[in-house]
């Protein structure tokens, strides 16, 4: 009968979903006890636990959901190999304060230039202030986009996108759009314009994106609204990813026995 409490209080904390306390409240009892902590002390220790745990819980799950092709933060982006970029502009929008005033992100640049790394960077900082996000690049969004269209499931695929208060699309400009992919696109950044934050990566300068969608209406209008309220990041230089597998092909030709 002396372990009846204790399958109870175990049954107890799952049932209420509380992990971290069925998991800490022995062993941090003891450990109070032996620093003469009281009740009160112990059970805030052991919330606080819980709530740190739930939090962590809660930011791996939105990166999860957020479908990033890789985790990276703007703290292994290289700001130096770029000094054209507005370093400052970058951690100011880490803070996440332009998604709470739904503003847009737009970031231009030559391709290698590190236009994704701090894309998903600002997106994981979006994550661990518990916003979801989302990432895509243009040409996968526009392929579900008509997907979804023939499937007659166009409505719930966009109720879905509405739903992020971020959204990051990639590539804006490596591939051409049909005229309906193109019109399915601007679906997307409309219903998002003063609703919810975008992040825009496009190795294309605004005066070529007419070449993207095909239409100078349309891509007036599209411009319109994701430049009304947005912070622009100028990406041009050399290529990072060149640079850093130069780098590396001399570092190995370095080791090579002679």
């Amino acid at each position: 009968m002396s372990d009846v409490p204790q399958v109870l209080l175990a049954h107890h904390l799952k049932a209420l979903r509380l992990p971290t306390f069925l998991r800490d409240h022995d062993k941090l009892a003891r450990q109070c006890a032996a620093e003469g902590i009281d009740h009160i002390g112990y059970l805030l220790r052991l919330a606080e636990r819980e709530l740190l745990d739930r939090e962590g819980r809660m930011v791996e799950r939105r990166i999860r959901q957020a479908r990033f092709p890789a985790v990276k933060s703007l703290d292994s982006f290289d700001f130096d190999a770029l000094p054209g970029l507005n370093k400052m502009m970058v951690l100011e929008l880490a803070r996440c304060a332009y998604i709470e005033r739904r503003e847009n992100v737009i970031a231009l640049g030559n391709s290698g230039t590190g236009k994704t790394h701090v894309a998903l960077g600002l997106g994981l900082a979006a994550c661990q202030k518990g916003l979801p996000v989302g990432f895509t690049t243009a040409s996968a969004l526009v392929h579900e986009l008509l997907e979804a269209s023939s499937e007659r499931r166009l409505l719930r695929l966009q109720k879905q996108l509405a739903s992020y208060r971020l959204l990051i699309i990639d590539e804006l400009g490596y591939v051409p759009l049909s005229t309906t992919g193109a019109e399915l696109l601007f679906e997307v950044f409309s219903r998002r314009y003063e609703r919810g934050s975008v992040i825009v990566t496009s190795n294309l300068p605004f005066d070529e994106w007419t070449g993207i969608f095909g239409s100078e209406r349309l891509t007036g209008a599209l411009l319109d609204r994701l430049t009304h309220h947005v912070h622009i990041l100028e990406m041009n230089g050399d290529s990072y990813r060149l640079k850093s597998s130069q780098r590396q092909s001399q570092i190995q030709a370095a080791l090579q026995p002679q």
